[in-house]
């Protein structure tokens, strides 16, 4: 599916720090609000841009800053005194860290897309059924965004409308987790009842009825709804859209995008037009040349060795996820540890075809076994799980309690989902972040004491100085 720029008015909250200029609606082009919205290609040309925001660096362009270094997976590149990463990896966070004010822009940038559409799409002449889709279309973004943000932030400001006065920005508070939360779970009902349940040609890769429903899951299962993530993973799973691929390797092939295992990927598109994904490039060693991957790598986002360490010996998942060194150009071997997942050719530097996966069917097998297990059904939950292990040939786990059987499936997700932006907020969710991390907190070089407060980062400072009246910041920072 082609990204197009949106081409109507953009809110980013606190694009500066004047008061003056607190919510920024000038447009990206010369085609304003006033003159859009006016035919059924005007709105689907302004939804390609809510799927396109996905793309940005604050939403899942490095995704991994918030959702994979925080943990015990990886790792930053440091580079002299730039710490910006470094601070998710040992918990220093400055209020303002370009990351935290990076991800708050672009997910409001991205949330504004979808209420534009939203309220807009409604009066334009067109096919109803086809708007009804594209409404859920864009809740269903809506949803994703915010669940990203809350998951972040914790609290944050609940913008339902289009702003089309800058002033309205000021009137907006943090909501409370639970307030957005309540939304999350109404947008995805709403786009689950119009969604289609699959596409053909170029609309392959929109938001499906599986998509709403899987994301619904991992909302509850996120919230502690044990019982209705349950009942509404069992519908996917039931409904027999999805399979898992035979072969594990071919799920990061970028020929297989959009594969019958893949329930919602963003989407990338390589060939020097601005669409191309960043993963191959980032994740690729530092210094290491053209000997990993064309225009060199970045570094970034490194396998600890303890994660190296956690895969069973016969695991081939280890070999498809990761390596442990490479060979430069002079034939030495160089013991780095670093991604293979994301290895599609680039036509130029960030400009792969790799897609990055938001649900796959393997998630939601893990996720509804965590369901099962919670409300005591570990007996039923056990199949679900070995499901995942059969794929690349290993035994099956023997599990009967409760508690053993948490801990087998937080496992099998640290290996199976590896690097596709979950292991953080998996910890979190099932309250094992702090006692993970305060095990291996030495070896991690945690700088400061860990508490509940640093389980959301930061609010960007900048938001703060702009609207104190309103925006106060997190606990602890």
């Amino acid at each position: 599916m082609k990204r197009i720029h949106i081409l109507v008015g953009l809110v980013a909250l606190s694009l500066t720090a004047c008061k003056e200029k607190f919510l920024d609606l000038n447009p990206i082009s010369a085609v304003g609000t006033t003159s859009f919205y006016k035919s059924q290609s005007d709105v689907l040309t302004a939804l390609n841009g809510a799927y396109g925001a996905l793309q940005s660096n604050g939403q899942y362009g490095q995704f991994y800053v918030v959702s994979e270094i925080p943990s015990d997976d990886t790792r930053p590149v440091l580079s002299g005194s730039v710490t910006d990463q470094d601070e998710f990896d040992k918990f220093y966070i400055r209020t303002t860290n370009p990351y935290t004010l990076g991800r708050w822009n672009d997910g409001y940038r991205g949330i504004y897309r979808c209420n534009a559409i939203i309220e807009r799409a409604g009066g334009v002449p067109m096919n109803e059924t086809l708007k009804a889709r594209i409404i859920g279309e864009a809740k269903f973004l809506r949803a994703l965004m915010y669940f990203n943000m809350v998951r972040v932030f914790g609290d944050v400001p609940l913008v339902l409308t289009e702003i089309t006065d800058p002033l309205q920005g000021y009137d907006y508070a943090r909501a409370p987790v639970a307030d957005v939360y309540t939304q999350i779970v109404k947008d995805l009902a709403d786009a689950e009842a119009s969604l289609s349940v699959s596409y053909t040609g170029t609309d392959v890769g929109r938001a499906t009825r599986g998509a709403a429903k899987s994301l619904l899951g991992k909302v509850y299962l996120t919230q502690k709804k044990y019982a209705e993530a349950a009942t509404k993973l069992k519908e996917v799973v039931d409904a027999n859209t999805y399979s898992l691929l035979p072969s594990y390797a071919d799920l990061f092939k970028a020929a297989n995008k959009n594969n019958k295992e893949s329930i919602f990927e963003v989407q990338y598109k390589k060939g020097n037009l601005g669409e191309g994904s960043p993963f191959a490039n980032a994740y690729a060693p530092e210094n290491s040349g053209n000997a990993v991957i064309q225009f060199g790598g970045g570094g970034n986002n490194q396998p600890t060795t303890d994660l190296v360490n956690s895969y069973e010996a016969n695991d081939p998942r280890r070999a498809v996820s990761m390596a442990t060194s490479y060979t430069n150009s002079s034939g030495v071997r160089v013991d780095y540890n670093y991604i293979r997942k994301y290895l599609d050719p680039p036509t130029v530097v960030n400009d792969a075809d790799d897609n990055w996966y938001v649900l796959r069917y393997a998630d939601v097998l893990l996720m509804y076994a965590e369901a099962l297990n919670e409300t005591a059904k570990t007996a039923e939950a056990l199949p679900y799980l070995n499901q995942i292990r059969k794929r690349v040939g290993l035994a099956d786990k023997a599990v009967t309690s409760q508690a053993d059987m948490r801990l087998a499936i937080e496992q099998e997700r640290r290996i199976e989902l590896a690097f596709e932006g979950h292991r953080w907020f998996d910890l979190v969710r099932t309250s094992r972040a702090l006692p993970v991390l305060q095990a291996k907190a030495t070896a991690i070089g945690i700088k400061t004491a860990l508490s509940e407060n640093l389980l959301v980062f930061p609010i960007p400072q900048s938001q703060i100085d702009i609207n104190p009246g309103k925006i106060k910041q997190n606990p602890g920072y």
